[in-house]
């Protein structure tokens, strides 16, 4: 995947650009050639395309999906699956778990493919359920791995954050510390739903002291979207050796494959060996396999993915900014910002206006997590927030 970056100062240029009324479209496409600098070989999608929602057809910014979709490469291998879709993907399996490998520079033993992150949390909590196990998560952080500890009867430990929702790294190693039974710590980097993200080195010498009945799981969904340089994916132990990490990823979002369930576990031979126990294996969609593998390979498509993240962020940031709304600094294609009103009275507000933001998520109250749609999206949603405020609503 791309490492490609367009500098801070061309993003507020397309960001302005876009506020202005400009063709974010074409802005887009030129740093995309600017910066990959190959020939485009696929037709840009219509970000900057305005938007007239309705009832009917909501900007639905409450699930964290990719709206600018997938590459048209994907989107060809899962069309050109269908009709062979009644078989199982035997041969193609082998085929994306060898090129994930490649990816990680790891062995494709280590490479367990699952049906999107959400079997990678649950089949790796399941492979490491002991007598007296917790699982260990900051107080807000994504809800599946609370969900399979309730269902498989594990002991929660929940460690408050500290201000604005940062993960209390030491808290979390003084509750492993504390407990005298086996400890699962479940990290989400970036974090779900506050959107930042904690550097590796705060966290490295504690898992480096490899601290005894202790499995750390990395949750990195939405790592491709993250420009904090500080940031460094776990894969770093994995490749270093480290029998104490797991890994997963998933295609749902840098790649916007959400619907076809196609994610990944990275560990060592035994871990993976272990894991595969509790996943359903050759089960896999047939289609979904197919556009990983196409999309995988498909690097100015993903680097063009992040870019139109990038600027639809940025037209974010200016309006919450411009209405004076708390928010925290975003390393995903969502952002958390507080609301000034009750979340259920906003959310029913903007709902009034066909824009869908996202749930509750105790206890962060007064809180909102707002998916980034197309630029185009955005600027309707900094529109609506706009007139919000100029009748005092907000």
């Amino acid at each position: 995947m791309s490492n490609l970056n367009i500098s801070r100062r061309k993003l507020i240029t397309f960001s302005s650009a876009a506020i202005a009324g400009l063709s974010v479209n074409q802005l887009l496409a030129k740093a995309y050639a600017q910066n990959v600098q190959k020939t485009i070989s696929f037709s840009l999608p219509m970000v900057n395309k305005v938007v007239t929602p309705d009832a009917t057809n909501p900007v639905r910014l409450n699930f964290n999906e990719n709206t600018l979709g997938m590459s048209p490469s994907a989107k060809q291998a899962a069309i050109d699956a269908v009709p062979k879709a009644n078989r199982y993907a035997k041969a193609e399996m082998p085929l994306l778990n060898k090129a994930l490998a490649q990816h990680h520079h790891v062995s494709e033993k280590q490479i367990l493919l699952t049906a999107g992150s959400s079997e990678g949390i649950r089949s790796t909590i399941s492979a490491f359920i002991k007598p007296n196990t917790q699982l260990v998560i900051p107080e807000l952080t994504y809800g599946d791995g609370e969900h399979f500890a309730k269902i498989f009867n594990l002991k929660i430990t929940k460690v408050p954050c500290l201000s604005d929702w940062k993960i209390d790294i030491t808290g979390l190693k003084k509750a492993v510390e504390d407990y005298q039974g086996f400890s699962i710590v479940y990290l989400v980097n970036p974090n779900n739903p506050t959107s930042t993200v904690f550097g590796i080195n705060e966290i490295e010498s504690w898992i480096s002291s490899k601290p005894k009945n202790t499995i750390f799981i990395f949750d990195e969904a939405y790592a491709e979207f993250v420009n904090d340089p500080n940031f460094e994916s776990a894969d770093k132990f994995i490749t270093q050796g480290y029998k104490n990490i797991v890994l997963l990823k998933t295609f749902s979002k840098i790649h916007a494959m959400a619907g076809l369930r196609v994610g990944y576990v990275v560990s060592t031979d035994e871990n993976i060996e272990n894991i595969a126990q509790y996943v359903a294996g050759e089960k896999l969609n047939y289609c979904g396999v197919c556009a990983a593998l196409a999309s995988i390979n498909d690097t100015q498509y993903l680097t063009y993915s992040k870019k139109v993240v990038d600027v639809s962020r940025e037209i974010m940031e200016k309006v919450l900014s411009e209405l004076g709304l708390h928010y925290l600094k975003s390393e995903t294609n969502f952002m958390f910002h507080k609301v000034p009103i009750k979340l259920n009275d906003y959310r029913e507000l903007m709902k009034h206006k066909f824009i869908l933001v996202g749930r509750d998520f105790p206890p962060a109250t007064n809180w909102c997590r707002i998916s980034l749609g197309t630029p185009g999206e955005m600027l309707y949603v900094a529109n609506v927030m706009r007139e919000l405020r100029d009748k005092a609503i907000i």
